[in-house]
């Protein structure tokens, strides 16, 4: 093993001498294998074996470290971190990138070809699980201490496979051959109870309560090293799985009890299978609850017993501990850390209360009421029947100061109540409890206080604030874009890697001609990697001469996939009825989403984009001008393709329904150009690179709520008014898609123009559809003079050095968390 200061104290070809002999060692000692009779699969492990070493070796030293100073520690709770390869990274970050690939060279293996071989852990689904892994890389660089606690999902979220047009979802076994980075500690496995009845018992000691015939699943913890750019403080994920107990109930057994315990081994194995389960039946829910509180208790149990083995009383936790709940998931590791308080350590409920709401501190992450989380009261008061018990008291006090507050405002009560209308609705359970809630950019800051929490916020205004997210430009740039990397470092030196605010040191070179030749050429060079790479992916060919206009995320109605594809359409229709008409350059169309599996209307848009891409390709005009593709199975490793090729970022959403958005920092910092509306972080960027390098189009979050207020929008007066609206919107029903019936995206029209369950167009597609044509032909327009877009681009990469997760975690760090660096 070679030391820790490996980068400072020996030579380039020392270092490649040693990595090569610590490789060779772990293919002799682990296979039996040389250099030469190696497979790819033990290729990689011991690479990664070679990495994964360093990086333990010096989380042991920050332990130590930790243990003897008594440092204060974040633990960070999470449903999803999208932690994508880690191979790569961890290099970059360990400053051996050059080494290992010297190594690859010297013994004639491809460093590609290494790559290749590791799995991608798909344990989230968009932005909420790579901001998660952000900030892991972010507080390891800062060396600031910090675990963070998910589900070791077997399967992930799914692998989406486009058969036919139409997604289908297809179990993504990342575990199948192991994952060299984790590591298992089931010595320190848990227990978590279901079920059950809670009985009080008094005793000579007082009122005990006693939770019987529960039904037990065990946690078993895994642990993720994950190492930050030149840091010797490596962060932990610690992932939990969920198993059936061990010890074999011969008793049950041989009273033919067979059904229960099946029951109780699929009970457990179930909650640890799938990110995100269907929930559109009652099956479902209790299985996302069993999964959030099993996540939630395993966490506090290990934070209390680690704390106790460390200081002893659990009284100095908030000292020593402070709790981030990443979105509403978690929640319920509140009411749980108070269970553990009073029914384990003997505290009484107001100290109880006090340690807790000192310690918990609460990221919302949407303004959508559906993603709220609130839970039948019953499915919750029979399968968490202590858990319920403790949040009903935490209402019942929570309203006693809601009536002195309010004593003739029963429906502004209701509203605030953490128990009402038959629901538990931890969204207000965790603004009601935890120490400070905030929004993750400033325009949504600004609806939490004005529209999302407002009773709360008139409550408790000093709870409230706005920390606007942020990338890893190690992740980001370094790893996914190394031309541009290459071509920074030049110019500016390699401080950025570490500090991305160094890229303002960039912006007097966006005027330089010889530096914006070189910069075109490193994202055309990048648009011929997508296209190789998506020819060997999907068997696609794209033409990276034509523009990249890509719009990368969740498949949501909010954001706005359908409002593209109807602008598809309608240039479908003008190509089609107008031989004159044409643009300025051939369009590219990337589309890149997953739809979540019971939400059938965002999988009927992913339907139909398939069948636009179909009709383009069908005439010979459109299929010369402009071509529609969908990039199956979004992920870390796909985005970190796309991401560097595209020209146009696609971040139309309708304004104030995105939080903030980090795909939009990503293309930023990639050269691309945003087209978009006023929402989330859009609304930063912009006031960073100027209206002259950001395409803003529509309503803003004002303007849509007066709209909505005053009920003056409806969107048939448009359909009637507007002929490229209704021509566009005309194609869904008229005949005019290929391979489907008339009738195959008749709810989707409909719901834009008469609605169903809910007001019609309640995304605002046709109110914005003008500015949003308009806004496109200008984007056009400034594409093709090549001169002033490169300067664009230029300026966005280096504007967007603010929108790096280490000044996220600085802010976080410095107004609610207050940790120590080690």
């Amino acid at each position: 093993m070679f030391p820790d200061s490996i980068n400072e104290g020996m030579q380039v070809k020392n270092r490649i001498s040693k990595i090569k002999n610590i490789i060779e060692g772990k293919l002799k000692r682990y296979y039996g294998r040389s250099f030469e009779n190696a497979s790819s699969e033990e290729m990689f492990q011991a690479v990664a074996m070679s990495i994964r070493d360093i990086i333990l070796e010096r989380g042991v030293k920050a332990n130590e470290t930790l243990e003897k100073k008594g440092m204060k520690k974040l633990c960070y709770l999470s449903a999803e971190f999208l932690m994508g390869r880690a191979l790569v990274n961890n290099m970059i970050n360990l400053g051996l990138l050059r080494e290992y690939r010297a190594v690859m060279t010297e013994i004639g293996y491809p460093f590609e070809k290494l790559e290749e071989q590791e799995n991608e852990a798909a344990l989230g689904n968009g932005g909420l699980g790579r901001l998660a892994a952000c900030f892991l890389d972010s507080l390891s660089t800062l060396n600031l201490p910090v675990t963070g606690y998910g589900i070791r999902y077997e399967y992930g979220m799914f692998c989406q496979r486009i058969i036919e047009g139409q997604q289908t979802e297809v179990p993504d076994d990342w575990t199948a051959q192991g994952d060299i980075w984790e590591i298992e500690r089931r010595a320190e496995q848990l227990e978590v109870h279901f079920d059950g009845m809670v009985e009080e018992v008094w005793t000579d000691n007082g009122l005990t309560v006693v939770h019987k015939n529960y039904q037990t699943v065990m946690a078993v913890p895994y642990d993720m090293p994950v190492i930050g750019y030149d840091s010797h403080v490596p962060a932990t994920l610690r992932l939990w799985r969920a198993e059936c107990p061990a010890v074999f109930d011969l008793h049950s057994f041989n009273k033919g009890d067979f059904v229960c315990m099946l029951q109780q081994k699929e009970l457990a194995e179930s909650i640890s299978k799938v990110l995100y389960p269907k929930d559109d039946h009652i099956n479902g829910r209790m299985l996302r609850l069993r999964q959030y509180y099993f996540l939630a208790s395993a966490t506090m149990q290990c934070l209390v017993r680690e704390h106790k083995k460390m200081y002893g009383d659990v009284r100095s936790l908030p000292e020593k501990v402070v709790i981030q709940i990443n979105d509403i998931h978690p929640a319920l590791a509140i009411p749980d850390l108070m269970r553990i308080l009073i029914d384990a350590e003997g505290l009484g409920w107001d100290e109880a209360y006090d340690i807790v709401s000192r310690m918990f501190n609460y990221t919302n992450h949407t303004v959508m009421q559906e993603a709220l989380a609130a839970w039948p009261e019953q499915l919750f008061k029979t399968m968490l029947p202590r858990v319920y018990a403790i949040v009903s008291e935490i209402d019942e006090r929570f309203r006693q100061r809601l009536c002195k507050s309010y004593p003739d405002d029963r429906d502004k009560t209701a509203r605030m109540s953490i128990i009402a209308y038959d629901e538990v609705r931890t969204a207000n359970l965790c603004v009601a409890v935890c120490n400070r809630v905030n929004g993750v950019s400033q325009l949504h800051g600004r609806i939490l206080k004005s529209r999302t929490f407002r009773d709360f916020y008139v409550m408790f205004p000093g709870k409230f604030t706005a920390i606007t997210n942020g990338i890893t430009q190690r992740r980001w740039l370094a790893a996914a874009n190394p031309a541009l990397c290459e071509l920074i470092y030049d110019h500016i030196g390699d401080q950025f890697i570490r500090d991305c605010r160094e890229l303002e040191r960039l912006k007097p070179y966006v005027d330089d001609r010889r530096f914006l030749d070189d910069f075109a050429h490193v994202k055309q060079q990048n648009k011929k990697r997508l296209s190789e790479y998506m020819q060997k992916r999907q068997g696609i060919a794209l033409d990276p001469g034509s523009v990249f206009d890509v719009q990368a995320k969740r498949l949501h109605e909010y954001k706005r996939q359908l409002l593209k594809v109807l602008h598809i359409l309608h240039l479908y229709r003008r190509f089609t009825e107008n031989d004159h008409f044409t643009l300025p350059r051939p369009v590219t169309f990337l589309f890149a989403a997953k739809a979540s599996p019971a939400y059938w209307r965002a999988k009927s848009i992913i339907h139909l984009i398939s069948v636009v891409s179909a009709l383009v390709d069908s005439h010979p005009r459109t299929r010369e001008n402009i071509r529609v593709v969908f990039l199956e199975n979004y992920n870390v490793t796909l985005a970190e393709h796309l991401i560097p090729a595209a020209d146009i970022s696609e971040q139309i959403s309708t304004a104030g329904c995105e939080a903030s958005g980090t795909g939009n920092m990503k293309f930023m910092l990639n050269g691309a150009v945003t087209l978009g509306t006023m929402d989330g972080a859009n609304v930063e960027i912009f006031e960073r690179v100027g209206k002259e390098n950001i395409f803003i189009f529509g309503a803003d979050a004002q303007e849509i709520d007066r709209i909505g207020a005053e009920n003056s929008y409806h969107p048939k007066d448009y359909f009637d008014h507007d002929e490229h609206i209704r021509e566009a919107l005309s194609c869904l029903v008229d005949g005019t898609l290929p391979g489907v019936g008339k009738d195959q995206f008749q709810d989707l029209y409909r719901s834009l123009l008469y609605g169903d369950y809910d007001r019609a167009d309640k995304y605002y597609l046709l109110y914005d559809f003008d500015a949003y044509r308009t806004a496109f032909e200008k984007i056009m327009g400034a594409y093709n003079d090549t001169p002033s877009w490169t300067r664009k681009a230029a300026v966005n990469t280096a504007s967007a050095g603010y929108f790096s997760v280490d000044r996220t975690i600085e802010d976080y760090n410095r107004m609610i968390w207050g940790l120590d660096s080690i």
